[in-house]
């Protein structure tokens, strides 16, 4: 033989194919140069995106008899053909383009999707994905080496799962705020569908077998990821509408619960108290022949009196002495309104300190300091921002209070006082700008790598098969 001499590539009638930028490792595949396309088992195939660019998602079980293993993917829409069966059915197919892996060797092909359950193999390969130097050995099965399902039960298959495009809702009535705009264009530019949702628009159907969320008219298709903007007035509905998300199996950033409990003033510090967090002392009445009383639980004038639903700063007052806030609890009374009285932590001279926490670490922090002859931080009451280094205690602090309102995505407000730091609000809903801005650190992109870890397929538990199941 020449040194020119080419040498053919083998397959036997069956193979062991790896599809790596799909996720599978392992897949026996059946080469049948009968058919002229080549095809995987796929369910859940749902398009989604733009027009221009159109993608579709959908679910592989590789290993035939195992459902419990189920590897989610995405690809670009190639095209979509009809193609005929042997049994004469013609199906109408996506056509996706992924590369395969056999042995040594690894090549781009077209690839259609449908549901192959009852078939022996998963996937089928036609000779349109076969190069020219393939010889095909009818009476040989695998001629290149040998996979099998054990990497299925690796960590290391989460580990190199590929980036996949994700369908992400982001809940907001304010399509234009800065918040969803950056979450919109970081998300666009990772290469997901990012869709602005009017949280007051939704409506549902609830049934113990299919809960359903529709929109204008339509049920919305389903989502990899849903990140909840919801407005302090619209904190019940938008609640009720991610408890439907969530009963649907979709990974919610924030669920309802921690956003509710956030929200309540009064619930917020018992939950912080429950779990022993520092907060600034804080008392509770319902009743005005207390309000004498309400005001020494509190540690006596000067007290800082809150709204339970105030938000930015508003509904909250300074009453710099006990006449003085007895005034202004008597007029909160008088509006029937609900309100908390706590104690005024001077030392923080009208500055505290927000930490952004996102999937149990702290990725930013800033300094508000308030806007002169006010005490309240808040930058939409004109407090400025600015970087700053946060203690050991505040960082364990901030990520205790995130945990404890089970938030994967929260806005710690506290105070520096002499003992130690101070919890005054853990935020479900908090913006990006100010602490972007302060910070230097892009947070919509860390909050995008949250969501991509979790939305991740996550390995089966290794089990005993049986002679059947590895066959």
């Amino acid at each position: 033989m020449s040194d020119d001499a080419v040498i053919p590539f083998r397959l036997g009638w069956e193979e062991w194919v790896a599809l790596p930028g799909l996720g599978i490792p392992a897949i026996r595949a059946k080469v049948d140069t009968g058919a002229r396309t080549s095809a995987l088992h796929a369910f859940d195939i749902e398009p989604f995106g733009p027009a221009n660019a159109p993608n579709v998602r959908f679910t592989v079980h590789p290993i035939p008899g195992r459902e419990d293993v189920a590897i989610p993917c995405s690809a670009e829409i190639l095209d979509r053909r009809d193609v005929t069966s042997s049994n004469g059915e013609t199906e109408s197919r996506f056509v996706i383009r992924t590369d395969l892996e056999i042995g040594p060797r690894r090549w781009p092909a077209e690839i259609t999707l449908t549901h192959r359950g009852a078939m022996s193999y998963r996937m089928l390969i036609g000779r349109q994905a076969l190069a020219e130097d393939t010889v095909i050995v009818p009476g040989e099965s695998f001629c290149q080496p040998e996979l099998d399902y054990s990497a299925y039960h690796s960590a290391a298959v989460k580990d190199a799962a590929p980036a996949r495009t994700l369908r992400i809702a982001v809940l907001s009535r304010e399509g234009g705020a800065y918040t969803t705009q950056r979450l919109v264009t970081e998300g666009l530019e990772r290469g997901h569908v990012v869709e602005v949702i009017d949280t007051t628009r939704c409506y549902m159907a609830i049934s113990k077998l299919a809960p359903e969320i529709h929109y204008d008219g339509t049920r919305l298709p389903r989502y990899d990821a849903v990140i909840p903007r919801i407005g302090v007035s619209v904190t019940a509905y938008g609640a009720a509408v991610m408890r439907a998300f969530e009963a649907a199996g979709t990974f919610c950033v924030n669920g309802a619960e921690g956003i509710v409990a956030s929200r309540d003033k009064l619930h917020a510090h018992q939950i912080l108290a429950r779990h022993r967090i520092g907060m600034p002392t804080t008392a509770f009445a319902a009743s005005p022949k207390d309000t004498g009383n309400l005001i020494a639980l509190a540690g006596g004038a000067p007290l800082v009196i809150k709204l339970l639903e105030s938000t930015q700063g508003k509904g909250v007052v300074l009453a710099e002495t006990a006449g003085a806030a007895q005034s202004v609890i008597s007029a909160f009374r008088g509006l029937k309104a609900n309100f908390l009285v706590q104690h005024f932590v001077a030392e923080a001279h009208g500055e505290d300190i927000r930490c952004l926490v996102i999937g149990g670490r702290v990725v930013a922090a800033m300094r508000r300091r308030a806007a002169e002859g006010d005490f309240r931080s808040n930058l939409h009451q004109g407090g400025t921002s600015e970087p700053v280094r946060i203690s050991r205690a505040e960082r364990e602090t901030a990520i205790r209070a995130a945990r404890a309102f089970r938030l994967g995505l929260a806005g710690v407000d506290m105070l520096r006082s002499s003992d130690g730091p101070k919890v005054l609000e853990v935020n479900s809903s908090p913006g990006f700008e100010g602490v972007e801005s302060a910070s230097g650190k892009n947070v919509a992109k860390l909050l995008f790598d949250e969501i991509e870890k979790r939305v991740r397929p996550v390995p089966a538990r290794r089990r005993i098969m049986t002679p059947a199941q590895k066959a």
